[in-house]
């Protein structure tokens, strides 16, 4: 099978979302022609507001191949949420590590059943002071060696400034009339990493080369340069308190 069929769940999200974001929102949607029409892929995306994944749904949705994002599990204990997360086929992920492996074979296994499995790398929402994507973490890269799908990076721009993440005041900004932008790209050649045992540095490697192509992308929607290096919320942290230290002794 290479497409999944839309099912009630799907339609039924579908019928409640759309409608308030047709209304609210503009739209400017670019690389449709990079969703495989036919067998198992992995989308890679940026996430830089809560908002977002309701617009990269929209665009998945109407490219005729929905996703099966892979969502925190404690947003499957939410009423009527989690029975459309359930319905639609999401794939729960748990903190814990033994249970994070069950979502990555449930990836595997909807990609060789030819379905599209979406990713959001970086874990969660941007840290970046300047909204651009960060370092990713590596559960993407290691589906895509383990399957060799095509891997289609994929930008957003404008939800954000909808819903600012981490915002502590205006948390929703509707007017003026937002555009919801999202960029498809080619798939990302991780050819070279193929015949390669995936250590950890392997796997570092093949998640920077799918990080920067989403940047490349997102630096098309912004007209801007990200910077050299991507944000590592980890580094930043240890560095405040080393700094923080630093300042205690004095």
């Amino acid at each position: 099978m290479s497409r999944r069929r839309f099912g009630f769940w799907y339609r039924l999200a579908a019928v409640i979302a759309k409608p308030p974001l047709v209304v609210l929102f503009k739209r400017d949607w670019r690389g449709m022609e990079h969703i495989p029409a036919e067998g198992g892929f992995i989308t890679a995306i940026n996430h830089n507001s809560y908002l977002d994944p309701l617009s990269y749904a929209h665009f998945q949705y109407n490219t005729g191949r929905v996703p099966r994002l892979l969502a925190k599990a404690a947003l499957f204990k939410v009423p009527i949420v989690g029975s459309i997360l359930r319905g639609s086929g999401q794939i729960p992920v748990y903190r814990e590590s033994t249970n994070a492996l069950v979502a990555f074979r449930a990836a595997v296994e909807a990609i060789e059943r030819g379905e599209c499995v979406a990713f959001y790398p970086e874990g969660t929402l941007t840290r970046d002071p300047d909204m651009w994507p960060m370092a990713g973490k590596t559960g993407a890269a290691r589906v895509a060696l383990i399957t060799r799908a095509p891997v289609i990076p994929v930008a957003q721009w404008g939800a954000n400034l909808a819903m600012p993440p981490y915002a502590k005041k205006d948390r929703v900004r509707l007017f003026p009339r937002k555009t919801l932008q999202v960029l498809a790209g080619p798939p990302v050649d991780l050819s070279a990493f193929y015949e390669l045992e995936p250590t950890p540095e392997v796997l570092k490697e093949a998640t920077e080369v799918i990080m920067g192509a989403i940047t490349k992308l997102l630096e098309e929607l912004r007209g801007q340069t990200a910077p050299d290096q991507p944000y590592n919320h980890q580094d930043a942290r240890a560095q405040q308190r080393r700094k923080a230290a630093g300042e205690g002794d004095k």
